[in-house]
């Protein structure tokens, strides 16, 4: 229903018609402005083909508008200690354990690693973005090492506390991972090797049109060959099941963020817009592994 798709495509054909997509951009601060512009308009557009079309398509354009947040999550709130976004993070971690979530993003991920490990006959480097306290990353590690899958996993945040507490459990675990600090807006200032394989997982809908633009060519810079961005399908579904499941843990912020989360999660076009504009002379698809949306940017077509 919060797709919009038949409004959504024909607002995105009209961008195309009129030669706006995609903006030309030469530097990460053009970029951001650009993609955020564009965003806007698309959902200008998008909003006065769902009046034209009337009926059932303006009224879910009414309601997609209506559930739309801009609120920052209690995690992203600067303000609150390393401890207390530790307390939400790791909450998180036993929510996906829970839904079966690090089971399902290895099998997303890690054929991928087979695949690209087959062709350049190596260990295949990767790196996750905004990993938290590395649930994903320690996942990944472990499911490699059980399917005997040449893979170096690498997690990274810019919370010190979310590091600690990575290393921590990778060291507890006996996992070849390692956690660091890393700027996903500056990756050139943090990253010298370059890895095969960009990560994000949960975490799209926390960023900017412009800045989740702003990672995607960021990892096409580091030499990577793919950017694997995962995170909720935009749903009513979600929209109620996301703090009601986020509920269960007993921690009224987590629950307020699951609620504020679901509300951002982007749509599939959306995303393509966004992953058009960053990619370069890339490719992409952005696909629905329900509850998921998926996108998925080749630097390097044709590799994998």
């Amino acid at each position: 229903m919060l797709q919009l798709r038949t409004a959504g495509f024909q607002a995105q054909h009209k961008l195309c018609r009129d030669k706006d997509f995609p903006p030309a951009w030469n530097s990460m601060k053009e970029l951001e402005t650009v993609t955020n512009n564009l965003h806007r308009r698309f959902l200008d557009e998008r909003y006065e083909r769902s009046k034209a079309l009337g009926g059932l398509f303006l009224l879910n354009e009414l309601l997609d508008r209506a559930l739309r947040s801009n609120e920052t999550e209690s995690m992203d709130n600067e303000e609150l200690s390393g401890d207390e976004k530790l307390l939400l993070v790791n909450a998180l971690d036993r929510q996906n354990e829970m839904m079966g979530l690090y089971n399902r993003y290895p099998a997303i991920i890690l054929p991928l690693v087979e695949k690209l490990a087959r062709r350049e006959k190596r260990s295949i480097r990767l790196l996750e973005l905004a990993s938290g306290s590395g649930g994903l990353a320690l996942a990944l590690a472990h499911e490699a090492k059980t399917k005997n899958i040449p893979l170096s996993v690498t997690g990274s945040d810019i919370v010190p506390a979310y590091q600690e507490e990575a290393n921590r459990l990778a060291a507890e675990k006996q996992l070849p991972v390692t956690f660091r600090i890393i700027n996903a807006f500056d990756m050139d200032q943090t990253v010298t090797d370059p890895f095969d394989l960009v990560v994000i997982s949960q975490s799209l809908h926390h960023f900017t049109p412009g800045q989740l633009a702003m990672i995607i060519a960021q990892a096409g810079k580091q030499s990577s060959t793919i950017f694997i961005g995962i995170d909720g399908y935009r749903d009513p579904l979600l929209i109620a099941g996301v703090p009601l499941t986020a509920s269960l843990q007993g921690i009224p912020s987590f629950t307020r963020d699951g609620f504020i989360s679901a509300r951002k999660f982007y749509s599939n076009i959306e995303l393509d817009i966004i992953a058009g504009i960053a990619k370069g002379q890339g490719s992409h698809t952005v696909e629905c592994s329900w509850p998921m949306s998926v996108m998925r940017v080749d630097f390097k077509p044709g590799v994998a």
